[in-house]
């Protein structure tokens, strides 16, 4: 039902065809910047043999993880208001301007910083991906098309370690990141003249102190974990004090959600028990998962001495695996409105 000053739901706006046209672009934008992780990945011993700096190789993928981390919750609560168009637009651009000056990186501190600004348009592009669908479409068609957008990442992952080493073995590491920008603007036309951008009526009432608090409490966790064990002992006053800091800022991000009329996160969804295991199962798994994507390929290459297209192959079959049953689990769950099982399975 719609009425004065009340948007009619975009879902109803659009054609099955333009709608079609806005899931392909989404995920071709899903699938460049989920192949970046991977290609990158095995590209990784050979850019410290340029540009040295082994010790700050972990920051390549951190600063990209970092950046992309605190950008998420902002540009989803923008977004909400300000509509999806221009979020997805600029988180392209953005991406690709970051791609082409990686590509470009003369030493490995530049290549950290231009990794954080490919992190934020990563970060716009994943976050308003899956609101987007939630506003294309009714909660019981959702399933099949999350299942969708799951599988083009799995797909990316399956091709990108072996992309990313048969680039870097033929052409050099450069072009693994030179490589997104073709394929990342084929999917600008489609968001451009298919998704209308809008905004809801009223002024936008954003929580910018929760925006900094959450971030900030990230950037501080994350900067411990990285270097605690490496440029710090764990008991180092350094890391200590790090830890205690991105709690106190924690405690003080979900004080401020409280209170705040608007909050960028809405706390009360945590009551819902789906919700807050869902959750906690997505961050326990990927734990494992972006692990073994960002270092198994380096182990392969340093410590068995494999070429970067062999490094890439060692990791298809979890990258397979994911397809497979993100695919047929998405279908699943339209069609019979059955979840918990299929979690549970794919947890154990």
């Amino acid at each position: 039902m719609t009425g004065p000053g009340v948007l009619q739901p975009l879902g109803e706006t659009l054609t099955q065809r333009q709608k079609m046209l806005v899931v392909g672009a989404l995920m071709i934008s899903m699938f460049v910047g989920a192949i970046d992780q991977t290609v990158v990945s095995t590209a990784m011993p050979r850019i410290v043999a340029e540009l040295g700096g082994f010790g700050l190789l972990s920051w390549v993928f951190t600063s990209y993880m970092l950046s992309s981390t605190v950008v998420v919750p902002l540009v989803g609560k923008l977004s909400d208001t300000f509509g999806r168009k221009w979020f997805i637009l600029g988180g392209i651009a953005v991406f690709q301007i970051g791609s082409l000056a990686c590509g470009a990186a003369p030493n490995i501190e530049s290549l950290i910083a231009f990794r954080a600004l490919q992190g934020i348009g990563g970060g716009a592009i994943m976050a308003s991906v899956f609101a987007t669908i939630g506003d294309l479409f009714p909660p019981a068609e959702r399933g099949k098309y999350m299942g969708m957008f799951t599988g083009t990442f799995s797909l990316a992952s399956i091709l990108g370690p072996t992309v990313g080493g048969l680039i870097t073995d033929n052409y050099g590491w450069r072009w693994v990141f030179y490589v997104n920008i073709p394929i990342g603007l084929i999917a600008i036309p489609a968001v451009w003249f298919n998704l209308p951008g809008r905004r809801l009526p009223g002024k936008a009432k954003i929580d910018w102190l929760g925006a900094f608090l959450l971030s900030s409490a990230s950037v501080l966790f994350l900067l411990a974990l990285v270097w605690a064990g490496d440029k710090y002992a764990w008991s180092s006053k350094e890391i200590v004090g790090l830890i205690a800091a991105s709690v106190l800022l924690l405690a003080a991000f979900i004080f401020q959600e409280i209170r705040h009329e608007s909050p960028m996160v809405p706390l009360h969804l945590f009551r819902n028990r789906v919700f807050l295991m869902s959750n906690l199962t997505v961050f326990m798994i990927g734990m494992g998962m972006f692990g073994s994507i960002a270092y198994l390929p380096t182990f392969v290459q340093t410590a068995l001495g494999a070429s970067a297209t062999a490094s890439g192959v060692v990791t298809t079959p979890q990258s397979l695996g994911l397809l497979v049953a993100s695919v047929v689990g998405g279908q699943v769950i339209s069609r019979t409105g059955r979840y918990r099982w299929q979690t549970i399975l794919g947890a154990a």
